[in-house]
């Protein structure tokens, strides 16, 4: 996508296409007036106060297309700090293809997908990673993922990236300044300073690198994977989860041959529930893709229940099971299902003393269904998904990674006695890097790559 003429007016439909009640027209640009008042040709829009609500017809001709009500935002005060106008119409696709049609006559042309946002980028209102946040704001469908992408919005961890590149610089200008006087051997940089400052850097650049999994896990839903034996009830619970029959249930072993996948949403985090094919050796080529990829699931979950009958198990079976799932640092939910079936309480007392943390579960009449919901949200929120500076953006993380490598490269100058000539260059790569985030370093590419995902009238 080549990068927008801003010297144009545009429009578009900034709301859902489709019949509604309502839909709204975003105009921005330097001919804004000039098109609102062909749409209004009635009325005296130039006599119009910012930031007030007009109720006005829109002809076509002699010919009323609707009344709508037009909102003037006369620039710098505007989201894109240009003139720009709001038209909250009636919902029909006729009308608000109509309106279109008459803006586009009165000189302006459609908008590119991001370019509003794109405006208010290139003209200061926000930053490269605060546009970035306000697709996240629009895509957020959980609660979580609104309050990370709320609190970027304001600016996040941005600031805070912003200020250390602002020291950052000041070393590289004496280090560059050091570099005039060659010859005298003089230092104008601390090196004890740079060294601090540099530590300092790294630290923050690991924390938020060490934070996109969990930023992604809010955006893109806690891979939830539920594995087990065969005939464990395991797409009996993610039926329950669900509350509805997503996954055939057979007393056959192995009826799961494939993943199945859905989300539910839990204390205001979603979950993306994964049921998966029996753990065993297979009996057939088709089972055996089935468990293999089962056992990828498992290396790519970010919480792992792991569900077993309580009635055909014995404890030391299911320590083997245990012990050959190798979960890593993935926070595993040992989960007893058919607990119903027990005859007395002796044995579910046998089995909780062997697995202090396990859960008793009835997945096919719902008890302890409650239980393992607060357990799950019990279990992400220790990993810290209540914290609202994440790093959830992949481009983010990628540029992070750079800088840490580069900051790398200057310590070992500074404390390898290299010259200053090359210190100064790794130094620029890592404001070049850190940069890149906030957009104070951009190419036309990685803009035109950003604003394209963004749905058209934003």
């Amino acid at each position: 996508m080549q990068l927008f003429h801003r010297e144009d007016t545009i429009v578009a439909l900034a709301s859902p296409a489709g019949t509604g009640a309502l839909g709204v027209i975003r105009i921005s640009g330097p001919q804004t007036l000039y098109v609102v008042q062909c749409l209004c040709a009635k009325a005296k829009v130039a006599n119009w106060a910012s930031h007030q609500a007009k109720l006005a017809r829109i002809f076509d001709g002699e010919r009323v297309v609707d009344e709508a009500v037009v909102t003037l935002f006369k620039g710098p005060k505007s989201f894109t700090c240009e003139d720009t106008a709001e038209l909250s119409l009636h919902g029909s696709p006729y009308i608000l293809e109509q309106v279109i049609r008459l803006c586009l006559r009165a000189g302006a042309r459609l908008a590119e997908p991001g370019e509003f946002t794109f405006r208010a980028f290139v003209n200061g209102r926000f930053d490269l990673s605060q546009a970035e946040a306000i697709a996240d704001l629009i895509a957020a469908d959980n609660e979580h993922a609104h309050r990370v992408a709320m609190n970027q919005m304001r600016g996040g961890f941005a600031d805070e990236i912003k200020a250390l590149r602002e020291q950052l610089i000041h070393f590289a200008s004496l280090l560059e300044l050091e570099l005039d006087f060659g010859e005298e051997d003089v230092e104008f940089a601390d090196r004890r300073q740079l060294l601090a400052l540099l530590a300092h850097i790294r630290q923050v650049v690991a924390h938020l690198r060490s934070s996109f999994q969990r930023g992604n896990v809010i955006k893109h839903g806690v891979a939830t994977v539920i594995a087990g034996k065969p005939n464990a009830g395991k797409s009996t619970l993610l039926n329950a989860l669900l509350n509805e029959e997503k996954a055939i249930v057979s007393p056959i072993p192995g009826t799961t041959r494939d993943v199945i996948e859905d989300t539910i949403m839990l204390g205001g985090v979603k979950f993306r529930l994964i049921d998966t094919a029996g753990l065993r050796e297979a009996t057939d080529v088709i089972e055996q893709i089935g468990v293999e990829r089962t056992k990828e699931k498992l290396k790519q979950a970010a919480v792992v229940v792991y569900l077993f009958d309580v009635v055909e198990s014995t404890v030391e079976s299911v320590k083997q099971e245990m012990e050959g799932l190798q979960t890593g640092d993935t926070p595993l939910v040992l989960v007893a299902n058919k607990a119903d079936l027990l005859t007395n309480a002796t044995q579910a007392a046998a089995w909780k003393e062997a697995f202090p943390h396990m859960m008793l579960l009835a997945a096919k009449a719902g008890d302890g269904l409650a239980a393992l919901e607060a357990r799950l949200l019990e279990v992400v929120h220790a990993n810290g998904l209540q914290q609202d500076k994440l790093v959830a953006n992949a481009r983010h993380e990628q540029a992070l990674g750079r800088a840490t490598e580069s900051l790398l490269s200057v310590e070992a100058g500074l404390t390898g006695g290299i010259s200053s000539e090359l210190v100064a260059q790794d130094i620029r790569r890592t404001l070049h890097f850190l940069g890149e985030i906030t957009g104070e370093v951009s190419t036309d590419d990685l803009l035109g790559n950003i604003f394209s995902k963004f749905c058209i009238g934003k």
